[in-house]
């Protein structure tokens, strides 16, 4: 069969119901099971919400806001919109009402569409000040008795189909007119405006194209090929750049998708799937190293002894596939009981079926892939920002390596500007940021994208990211100390969750540690939910942490190395605003929240 194509991605309903007719293209899992969606099912939800999208004033160029957990219906009203040549604005469902409404603002949303009454509830509370918004519609809205239709202005999601397929029915030649409006959208025509996650400052609409989203999924399909007989599940949120493509990436080539309930359910619902590829970020594969880790270490010593045993011939073997030398006829000679024995059953947590998964978003701890390689998971590491669409490298299949985010795409040039820039241009970059000509002017000075990390480029073209440029600490002294390859050290050990570097304009660097406070518990034989400051304050654990410290400090330099460090007596969390929705520190947030642990620390 020929390779599938799309011009744009108003193309991509067309193409998937034609070519792929498939009884569950998506799902959702649920507590009771899963709903489904056919293939035919998709597309006629999505020209029916199209269709009554453009009943209620929605035209092209016009933008309409997703409020939204991840769930097949995004995609659909995704779909639905781009379809009828307006541009998608997608909102992460846990920012707080006042940072929904700022971006609702500033992208002068025409129409929102919220999940529920709680996401809901966010854009009433910001309408007064939003002079162009039209209109609500709510996926899950209460019912309405017969004799109180919604109101005009917050219709249903399922009153807007219903207008859309009763237009369908009434008016001529529709059916053909929907087809032609989404087949004159244009390469060059703006599909959606993401707004930055904001870690270390207000967020800023990325304008990306039609075309750059597609050129984004062409090259990334020449390095990591997925097709129909794949099945993916789907955890990360759909209003991140990474997996939204992803996502559009499973649909042009037939892949299903199904849709984790939530954050909470993934490890129940990868049971339940049995993905054969998935997309995450690093710390979902360091939770799962750390849990197997802590499962081993709450075994026997013969066990323990088994475990490592049968992950150094999973090392030795397929450690091969990312650059190590050939396997001793010893280790491939052992792999079979080591597999049968031990690596079989750490895949199985994940479904037994997984092909590879690929980590994005923030670096990957070189132990933690190593540890998958072993058992059987290859991880292939790739990078990228919203403004490129999002991909610019990554590791292709059957040539990986470790350490580095791999290669750049096929359209992609990447070069390394003296003080360690990366930078970028190609067909995947955005416009600029929405109304923001100055900034859009500084990060595309000279016609490269300037992506604010800091790298280097090995004699094989693969990239290696050290760290962010704005993140980079500067000592009282004038030492430069990279952060983030220091706070991945720390959080290798399985009873750190979080780690901060500070020390920017001060004598020496320090840390904030964050506990894995179930792990920390599960060690000291404590019930899951003791009392964390007092956990913190125990000196038997202030010993644990000085070890954990001290083994990192080992390995670095002088000026790098941590004088001083603080237990933090809270994991961070999405809701307070203290992690981005990838799991990204937000260092301002942090640093603010516990300055005063900080200043004690130089006091």
């Amino acid at each position: 069969m020929d390779e599938p194509s799309i011009s744009t991605l108003a193309d991509l309903p067309f193409l998937v119901s034609g070519r792929y007719p498939k009884p569950e293209l998506l799902r959702r899992c649920t507590a009771a099971g899963y709903d489904t969606w056919a293939s035919r099912e998709l597309f006629e939800q999505v020209r029916d919400l199209s269709l009554g999208l453009t009943a209620l004033g929605v035209r092209p160029g016009q933008r309409v806001a997703l409020l939204s957990e991840s769930r097949p219906e995004w995609v659909i009203a995704d779909l639905a919109i781009l379809t009828c040549g307006a541009v998608t604005v997608p909102v992460y469902p846990t920012l707080p009402a006042a940072q929904a409404g700022y971006i609702l603002a500033d992208s002068g949303a025409t129409a929102v569409v919220a999940a529920d009454e709680t996401q809901a509830a966010k854009v009433r509370a910001a309408w007064p000040k939003l002079a162009d918004l039209r209109a609500l519609i709510v996926i899950d809205a209460p019912d309405h008795a017969d004799d109180a239709p919604p109101a005009e202005r917050e219709p249903t999601w399922a009153a807007v189909r219903a207008r859309g397929h009763q237009r369908l029915q009434q008016e001529a030649g529709l059916a053909r007119g929907y087809r032609e409006a989404a087949a004159a959208v244009t390469p060059d025509q703006l599909a959606t405006i993401i707004y930055t996650s904001g870690t270390t400052g207000d967020p800023k609409g990325v304008m990306l194209t039609h075309g750059a989203i597609v050129a984004n999924l062409d090259d990334a399909h020449s390095m990591i090929r997925v097709g129909q007989d794949d099945e993916a599940l789907s955890f990360l949120p759909l209003s991140h750049a990474l997996e939204r493509t992803v996502t559009y990436q499973y649909l042009l080539r037939g892949a299903s998708v199904t849709y984790a309930e939530s954050l909470d359910t993934v490890a129940r619902d990868m049971l339940r799937v049995r993905p054969t590829v998935m997309t995450g970020v690093p710390r979902v594969y360091e939770k799962l190293h750390a849990r197997v880790l802590e499962t081993v270490a709450r075994g026997s010593a013969a066990r323990q002894r088994l475990f490592h045993w049968a992950l150094r011939v999973g090392h030795a073997c397929r450690g091969a596939a990312s650059g190590r030398a050939r396997p001793s006829a010893y280790a491939r000679a052992a792999l079979p009981l080591a597999d049968r024995l031990v690596l079989a059953k750490v895949r199985e947590r994940t479904g037994g079926r997984l092909r590879f998964v690929v980590s994005g978003g923030a670096p990957l701890p070189v132990a933690v892939g190593e540890f998958l390689f072993a058992v059987g998971i290859p991880v292939l590491e790739g990078y990228g920002l919203t403004e490129t669409a999002p991909v610019l490298t990554i590791n292709p299949e059957g040539a990986p390596r470790l350490g580095t985010v791999g290669r750049a795409l096929p359209r992609v040039e990447l070069r390394v500007a003296p003080d360690g820039e990366i930078l970028a241009r190609g067909p995947n970059v955005m416009q600029g940021y929405y109304r923001q000509p100055e900034a859009t002017a500084e990060a595309l000075a000279d016609g490269w994208f300037h992506t604010g990390d800091v790298g280097r480029l090995d004699d094989d073209g693969y990239l290696v990211i050290t760290d962010r440029k704005k993140e980079m600490l500067v000592t009282a002294g004038g030492k430069n100390v990279a952060p983030q390859p220091i706070e991945q050290r720390l959080k290798r050990h399985p009873l750190v969750a979080e780690a901060l570097l500070v020390g920017d304009r001060q004598p020496f660097v320090a840390a904030l540690v964050m506990p894995d406070f179930a792990a920390l518990a599960a060690a000291l034989g404590e019930p899951p939910d003791a009392d964390r400051p007092a956990l913190v304050a125990r000196p038997d654990v202030q010993r644990l942490f000085d070890a954990v410290v001290e083994a990192v400090n080992a390995e670095l330099p002088p000026h790098e190395q941590m004088k001083k460090h603080a237990l933090v007596p809270a994991e961070l969390s999405i809701a307070a605003g203290e992690l981005t929705p990838t799991l990204k520190i937000k260092r301002r947030v942090v640093t603010e929240k516990w300055r005063d642990r900080i200043a004690a620390l130089y006091s």
